[in-house]
């Protein structure tokens, strides 16, 4: 069996505890307007024709975004790193796009971890049956979980789907007993007004257990408006401003108002 991934980052110290090697599994169900990796999204691998211009030259540079690796790939890459990994108490986690886009390499590599001894976690928006969720659950040491919006309406402009079924599966995953860490991207003129975040800390009080170890609050950023130029797509955020640290200070006092350990940034 073979999953289709974009990119493997080593020693990442963002996507969960300690020290740890995440895999970002392609495809994703939702298109975010503020998506950073926008690569991601589409389910197959793609050609991307990069252009670079030195004066009135032009110079073009062929790549493929997304290549093929068995679950034994992954754990040969994994155990290259594994002292980094248990001298900082960290492992391995599943990204994207959208993990449970492929759901049977996830449970498969989910199950390999474990039998080698890692910690894993699977970063998730959420958007898919639940059924997918049931089977990964026994091997999933830890729920990444994005909360993006509470409004449905909003949500679907803005991501193009529905919040129902994430909202659901967030809140069965809480029953679970599995352990999350929330991560609410913050996005100026979008997520960020008073009456939302109401809503949002509101929400958050309803489902929490001694399971939700903490929210992550995620600034926007420009980090990604250089990729959707080299994939030739439509940044709908050019004209937006990241949020301040100021007001991402207040939006940490604001949610640590709900007893969890709040944290900005992954």
């Amino acid at each position: 069996m073979k999953g289709l991934i974009f990119n493997i980052k080593r020693y990442a110290i963002h996507d969960g505890p300690g020290i740890r090697v995440t895999f970002f599994m392609k495809g994703c169900p939702l298109q975010c307007w503020w998506c950073h990796n926008p690569e991601g999204i589409f389910p197959q691998p793609e050609e991307i024709i990069q252009v670079n211009r030195i004066g009135e030259k032009e110079f073009r540079k062929n790549e493929i975004a997304g290549k093929y690796y068995e679950v034994d790939d992954l754990i040969n890459i994994i155990e290259k790193e594994r002292i980094f990994i248990e001298r900082s108490n960290g492992g391995v986690t599943f990204s994207g796009g959208e993990p449970l886009m492929q759901p049977d390499f996830l449970l498969e590599a989910l199950k390999a971890c474990k039998d080698k001894g890692f910690h894993t976690a699977v970063d998730t928006s959420g958007h898919f049956a639940y059924a997918k969720l049931m089977k990964i659950i026994p091997f999933t040491d830890l729920f990444l979980f994005d909360l993006k919006h509470l409004d449905p309406e909003q949500h679907s402009h803005f991501t193009g789907v529905s919040n129902r079924v994430i909202l659901e599966n967030l809140r069965k995953i809480a029953k679970s007993g599995n352990n999350i860490m929330l991560r609410i991207p913050v996005i100026p003129g979008i997520n960020d007004d008073d009456e939302h975040l109401i809503d949002m800390k509101r929400f958050i009080l309803s489902i929490k257990g001694e399971n939700i170890l903490a929210i992550n609050l995620l600034p926007y950023h420009k980090a990604g408006t250089a990729k959707y130029r080299k994939f030739n797509r439509e940044n709908k955020m050019e004209a937006v401003v990241p949020p301040t640290d100021q007001r991402m200070k207040q939006l940490r006092e604001y949610f640590s108002e709900t007893g969890i350990k709040v944290k900005i940034g992954g």
